[in-house]
């Protein structure tokens, strides 16, 4: 197996990219600039190695969620470029991230499933966020409530509400993920939300919505009507 610097010029990942843009490149080629080299043991290029990442976790995002043990299954792939690709990866996550900052101001679901989807879209567990807003609807902090199966037990009232008296805010919206990537309501959300807003009225605080993330979908609990 020849190695990439005995390749024609102009197939050699760095230089097509330097000549022709990043666009131009494909993933195996853009991999292999991360990794720069191959296995000499078993005569693999940096490109080849590439290619058996992709066949392996099928796609960039299963790449993305592949544990350091997992990356370091393939043969020739170490803890250093196992650090390295998942150091991109994240990289590339937040870069997705459209940020929400205090002051900012909430106007709709869409607004917070753009927020939180590239964030919380992978989480293998359920996270329950909190954001806590002032008067106007601008945005004051994020507060995580638990993680975990979403359960009465860990998203309880008293938790929720405890940050939202600190920092005297008078709306409140919630925010979790579905791991399974469906984002339909269970028993449970239904429950909680139900929960949350009848406390919320007790406290003079007004709940917002409940936005539930799954994989390139989302639920709003006020747009579907669920919020009574």
């Amino acid at each position: 197996m020849r190695k990439i610097k005995d390749w024609p010029e102009d197939e050699r990942p760095r230089e097509k990219l330097l000549k022709n843009g990043a666009d131009t490149l494909s993933e195996a080629e853009l991999l292999a600039l991360v990794l720069r080299t191959g296995d000499a043991a078993s005569q693999t290029s940096a490109v080849d190695h590439a290619r058996l990442l992709l066949a392996r976790f099928k796609s960039l995002r299963g790449l993305a969620l592949a544990t350091v043990a997992e990356l370091c299954e393939i043969k020739g792939i170490g803890p250093a470029k196992a650090a390295e690709l998942q150091a991109v990866c994240e990289l590339a996550r937040r870069f997705g991230i459209e940020t929400m900052r205090p002051g900012d101001r909430y106007t709709s679901s869409t607004e917070v499933y753009q927020h939180f989807h590239e964030r919380l879209r992978d989480y293998r567990k359920e996270v329950f966020i909190a954001l806590l807003l002032d008067s106007k609807n601008r945005l004051l902090c994020e507060v995580q409530i638990s993680e975990g199966s979403l359960t009465a037990s860990i998203v309880h009232p008293r938790e929720v509400f405890a940050p939202v008296v600190r920092e005297s805010a008078a709306a409140v919206l919630f925010v979790h993920n579905h791991p399974s990537g469906d984002p339909t309501p269970s028993r449970e959300d239904l429950e909680i939300t139900t929960r949350l807003r009848e406390a919320g009225e007790l406290m003079g605080v007004r709940v917002l919505d409940h936005i539930i993330i799954g994989s390139g979908q989302y639920v709003s609990f006020v747009d579907r009507g669920l919020m009574g």
